[in-house]
Formats: C-alpha cells, sequence, structure tokens
C-alpha cells in the first residue's frame, strides 16, 4: 500500500502546500483512492503518475471547503479524460446536494454513474484489494475517518486443520484456497478459517479534522499507520479546541496510547513554516510529538510518498 500527499495545509493554500487531499495506492495495479479533494487538487494529480481513469473511490472527511471544494473540478476532468466506468463517492448528504446543485447550475453531465455512500451511515465497503471502514470524528460539523484494510492475502491452505475437519481434498480444497466459504456436511464454512496468511493485513488509519483523537481507538486496533492532523502546536490548545483541531502533543499521546507504530501528522496551519529557524516552525509541532510519542514520527509535505511493505513498515519514498 502507498500514500501519496497531494495537500497538507489547513483552511487556505500557501506558496509551498495546497489544501487537504491524499491519495492511497493498492498494493497491485494502478487503482487508487482520494481521501478530501481540496481546490487545486486536480492540478496536484498532474504532478504525479495518478489517472482519474484508475480512481476507484473518493472519500471526504467533511463538508469544509479545505476538504471538498477541488470535487466538481475533478469529476469534470475525469469525465474529459474519457472516464466512463462509475465511480464511488463516500461523504456526508450534504457533499451530495452540493455536487447536484452545482451540476445543474453549470450543465454538467457526467458520462459515468456517480455511486454515492451517506458516511453518516458509517459504512463499511469492499474494493478489490482493500476494505473500508467509516468512524466518526469530533469537529464543528460531522467528520468521519476512514481505515483502509487490506484483504485478499495471499495464504496457504491450512492443511492439517482441513484433514482433522474431515474435509476432503479435491474440490472443496480448491475452492477454500481461492476464499470462496463451502458446503460440508450440511454446515456452511468460512474459508478463512482454513487459511493460514503469509502476513497480517496492511491497515491505515486517515483522519479528517478532529479534536478528540482518543475517537480512533477502535479504529487503529490493527493498524500500522495512523494518518492525523496536527494543525497547531499545544501553545495555541485554546484556539485548537476552539475551532475543533488537535495539535501535536494530543495526537502524539494518543497514538502511544494506542501503540500505533507509525505516526503521520498532516494539515498544518499555515503560520507554520517549513524554515526550523522560523517562528513558529512546522519543526516545533515535530518536537512537541516526539516528546510524547516513541513510535516512527513524519510530518507530511505535498508530494512526499509513503510505502507499507508487507511487514508492517512504513518507508519514505523520493516524491514522483
Amino acid at each position: 500500500m502507498n500514500l501519496l500527499f497531494l495537500g497538507t495545509s489547513a483552511g487556505v493554500p500557501t506558496k509551498s502546500r495546497n489544501v487537504s487531499g491524499i491519495a492511497l495506492r493498492e498494493s497491485k495495479g494502478k487503482g487508487w483512492y482520494l481521501i478530501d479533494c481540496g481546490e487545486g487538487t486536480q492540478h496536484q494529480v498532474l504532478r504525479t503518475t495518478l489517472s482519474l481513469n484508475t480512481l476507484k473511490a473518493i472519500l471526504i472527511t467533511h463538508v469544509h471547503g479545505d476538504h471538498c471544494y477541488g470535487l466538481p473540478g475533478l469529476l469534470a476532468s475525469a469525465a474529459m479524460s474519457g472516464r466512463t466506468a462509475p465511480l464511488t463517492i463516500v461523504a456526508s448528504q450534504g457533499i451530495k446536494a452540493w455536487l447536484e446543485t452545482t451540476f445543474s447550475a453549470t450543465e454538467l453531465a457526467l458520462p459515468f454513474a456517480l455511486e454515492f455512500v451517506d458516511a453518516s451511515t458509517l459504512p463499511r465497503l469492499a474494493f478489490e484489494q482493500v476494505e473500508v471502514e467509516t468512524f466518526t470524528l469530533s469537529h464543528r460539523v460531522p467528520c468521519y475517518a476512514y481505515t483502509f484494510t487490506e484483504i485478499n492475502i495471499a495464504a496457504d491452505l491450512d492443511t492439517a486443520k482441513l484433514e482433522r475437519d474431515g474435509i476432503p481434498r479435491g474440490a472443496l480444497w480448491g475452492q477454500v484456497k481461492q476464499g470462496i466459504d463451502i458446503e460440508f456436511a450440511g454446515k456452511r464454512l468460512r474459508s478463512s478459517d482454513y487459511l493460514i496468511q503469509k502476513h497480517p493485513p496492511r491497515k491505515i488509519v486517515i483522519a479528517g479534522d478532529n479534536d478528540r483523537p482518543a475517537l480512533l481507538a477502535q479504529a487503529c486496533i490493527g493498524a500500522q499507520v495512523l494518518v492525523h492532523e496536527a494543525t497547531y502546536s499545544q501553545a495555541l490548545a485554546e484556539k485548537a479546541r476552539e475551532v475543533g483541531h488537535s495539535y501535536a502533543s494530543l495526537v502524539g499521546e494518543f497514538a502511544e496510547a494506542a501503540s500505533v507504530p507509525h505516526l503521520v501528522l498532516t494539515h498544518f496551519s499555515p503560520r507554520y513554516q517549513f524554515h526550523p529557524q522560523a517562528s513558529p516552525s512546522i519543526e516545533d509541532i515535530r518536537r512537541e510529538a516526539q516528546s510524547v510519542y516513541s513510535g516512527s514520527l513524519y510530518l507530511a509535505r505535498d508530494f512526499l510518498q509513503f510505502s507499507l511493505d508487507k511487514a508492517g513498515c512504513l518507508v519514505a519514498m523520493t516524491s514522483e
């Protein structure tokens, strides 16, 4: 699984950071998912190898503009690039109503179907290579986190268990190997009970704006990576609470308590600059998080890529 940050600024873009957008790529093939689509996201996509024709789904965390204003333009560009395959959008009903109004006002007719899923129902969706689950966060408006868990992992047959349960070799074993549940002796048996996965499923949690990281305790079970906003440092904790955001040490303390091995912080207020000698600096956020979190800590920047390998290790990669 691969993460590519398309925008890491909060609220408004800066000269070096666009507003929110993250691409998650599947382990095999060219399929990918877009989490949030702030204004200018399609321009960021143009600077990568991503194709709008291989986009599997768009998942919007909430209705604030820095997370969704790029959506109509990106959909229109997908249409003009020749896309015809249906596209799943997971978002609140407000996003759906806004898109429908925009399409009507601008006379935009898409040549592909939009399959809208209401995020407020906390859906769990299965795609070819990943399962997506939705969790509620705490912000000024309804906001969500999405987990991406690898499925269809290569596995070996648990032959000892199959033989112990009297399941005869042949066609039934072949179905189990393919991940197909079987009927035997009047019972329906789950193939997963007879498979030994070659590695634990990879799991990434990507959260929207959120002032209560502890809400992600269940979502982070079994996760190797948490991507969470750290809009401010603790010096602005009061402001963070007022506007429904987190600060670095708050997120770091949660990630430490939840034993998440890799933490990626993003969505930084424009006031924080990259230069370490600036004040305030993004390095303030790094130092603050590192003071309470002992895992692998990363601060996202636009076009920074990460690869999560089969062993659950997150590796930063060169830009595209």
